[in-house]
């Protein structure tokens, strides 16, 4: 099972260097206040990336537990930019040199989602679910994974 779920976090971690990409070849024509959304929305990729890391890095080490949890919260981490990133991608991809953002309720969404940190309550509702039932948690983790990856081919798409 380490090895289907060590595939899906690699299949994430590709999506998300793809809109990355895609996102960073239209930025040369970013506004100014559209380049400060885009900087604020790699930050919040870069932490994805982190934790589908340290996922993978806890499945090669056997360290089942850890692993689930990094997948669960970077699945919780993606679901909280999600709005954000489909706006930010729907805005550029149409009209690079005219973006008419709503700058601040954007800045708005991403601060608020710097300083609110639940993965704390999450974790320990999840530590709680694995001890009950390690293969209910298990396909939480496969299902998180490949919904994070879904959600990376969507933005990939829509640029």
């Amino acid at each position: 099972m380490e090895k289907v779920f060590k595939e899906i976090i690699e299949e994430s971690k590709k999506s998300l260097e793809d809109t990355e990409k895609k996102i960073e070849a239209l930025s040369a024509e970013f506004t100014e206040e559209s380049a400060e959304i885009w900087v604020d929305l790699k930050k919040h990729f870069s932490n994805i990336n982190d934790k589908l890391k340290v996922a993978y890095n806890a499945f090669e080490n056997s360290a089942e537990l850890q692993g689930h949890l990094g997948m669960m919260e970077a699945r919780d981490r993606v679901e909280r930019i999600k709005g954000s990133a489909e706006n930010f991608v729907l805005k550029v991809s149409k009209k690079t040199k005219e973006i008419d953002l709503d700058t601040i309720a954007l800045k708005a969404h991403l601060a608020k989602m710097d300083s609110k940190d639940l993965w704390d309550e999450k974790e320990k509702e999840f530590s709680t679910l694995y001890s009950n039932s390690k293969v209910e948690a298990e396909k939480l983790t496969q299902r998180a994974g490949k919904e994070m990856n879904n959600i990376f081919l969507k933005l990939t798409e829509m640029l």
